[in-house]
């Protein structure tokens, strides 16, 4: 058990490699989901379920949309600066 222990506080040691691929960036969206529910439960003054889902989610696509917009601006910026 303790060798266990040392191993888990060990990998805290190195980062993780995450690439910079799609199906890496993917690995973002349980995290912008993650952050929507959370955000929306601390600011809604009113919880109903329907409410909830519908705030968390308006927020969720509005980051997505927000990163890919953002993420396409600084792609032009790199090839005008490169190109």
């Amino acid at each position: 058990m303790f060798a266990y222990a040392l191993s888990v506080m060990a990998s805290f040691t190195a980062p993780e490699e995450i690439g910079t691929n799609v199906q890496s960036l993917l690995l973002l969206l349980p995290l912008l989901a993650a952050v929507s529910v959370v955000y929306k439960a601390t600011k809604l003054s009113e919880i109903t379920a329907i409410t909830f889902l519908k705030e968390s989610v308006l927020l969720f696509g509005s980051i997505v949309v927000f990163m890919v917009a953002t993420a396409l601006v600084l792609c032009v910026v790199a090839w005008l600066v490169t190109g």
